[in-house]
């Protein structure tokens, strides 16, 4: 198994920010470059919606650490 086809099945809950973010970056081109299936497109964006919200949830988090610095942690 390539390293692409490993990262495709990595749970999304152990990823880094970064790692979701990158993995999304390539979905997304994998998407714009066409997918050679209609399945294959499937997939590709159903993983893109996992990564979206892995990445929500990293920034959402730093966002509710910095306020919490700053002292306004129940402010939006």
């Amino acid at each position: 198994m390539s390293d692409a086809q490993t990262a495709e099945f990595a749970d999304v809950n152990e990823l880094s920010f970064e790692q979701a973010r990158d993995e999304l970056t390539q979905v997304v081109a994998g998407l714009e470059q066409g997918a050679p299936t209609l399945e294959r497109s499937i997939a590709l964006w159903e993983r893109g919606e996992v990564l979206y919200q892995r990445c929500e949830e990293w920034l959402l988090g730093a966002k509710k650490r910095l306020d919490a610095a700053r002292g306004v942690a129940g402010e939006d």
